[in-house]
């Protein structure tokens, strides 16, 4: 039970690597606030470990969402240990096809969000003694890629701004790292594939980009996540991690 008596807010939870988090976290004895706008689905999941799991219905994307999320999490277990910052968008576009919009929506829910939320945490993880935030980047916050102006530029501040807390609240036993995956196979990115005029053979193309030979699962991500939420990773900080099956490596 290597979460045992820590308690932990996810956020995009309601499905993908956020979901895979939350009771991969669960199993190993950590209560979970669980966030996404979903409550449907969020309640569908808690059911799954109700002494465990607790739903946060929220749009992110609203600032004055922000401190009700937190008052509901501390509300139902009273103390955060740990913050999962997975919530994501990706709108695909060149510099020049990118519309201000998809932009804008990118950097609001990617950056902007995960800013704010850390912003609103750090104070009762300070408070608990330390703690640990994880934030979703991707490989495109450490790599380029076509058609993906807006989203691998919001990555790349994630991954910077990830170095910039680690810096920060050290001298607070908060640690802060990231996690940098590759295609996972979530809804986010069966929805990309659907919208190529061949989807299968994308899939495929994408297989190949991976020299381990297939996609990521969202359970690939959550083990990691699990580790550096954990004590076992006390003297690790700053550091963004890709799980890529050897994307980077390429």
């Amino acid at each position: 039970m290597r979460l045992a008596d820590k308690t932990a807010l996810i956020t995009g939870a309601s499905s993908g690597i956020g979901r895979a988090c939350a009771l991969a976290f669960a199993r190993e004895g950590g209560q979970v606030a669980m966030v996404a706008r979903r409550k449907e689905l969020l309640e569908e999941i808690c059911r799954q470990d109700p002494q465990r799991l607790f739903a946060v219905a929220a749009d992110l994307g609203q600032a004055d969402a922000i401190a009700s999320i937190v008052d509901a999490a501390l509300g139902r277990f009273g103390q955060l240990q740990i913050l999962v910052n997975n919530a994501g968008v990706l709108f695909p576009g060149t510099a020049e096809t990118q519309t201000e919009e998809d932009w804008e929506n990118t950097f609001n829910l990617n950056v902007r969000a995960l800013w704010r939320l850390s912003r609103a945490v750090l104070p009762h993880l300070r408070s608990a003694g330390g703690g640990s935030i994880i934030n979703m980047s991707s490989v495109l916050g450490l790599v380029g890629a076509k058609n993906r102006a807006a989203y691998a530029a919001s990555k790349g501040a994630v991954t910077i701004l990830t170095r910039c807390m680690a810096l920060d609240h050290a001298q607070d036993n908060i640690r802060v790292n990231c996690i940098c995956p590759a295609f996972v196979e979530t809804e986010l990115t069966d929805r990309t594939l659907r919208q190529q005029p061949d989807p299968e053979g994308e899939r495929q193309r994408r297989v190949r980009m991976h020299p381990i030979g297939r996609l990521g699962t969202p359970e690939d991500i959550a083990g990691l996540a699990v580790y550096l939420a954990s004590d076992e990773s006390s003297w690790v900080t700053g550091a963004a991690f890709p799980v890529d099956g050897g994307f980077t490596a390429m």
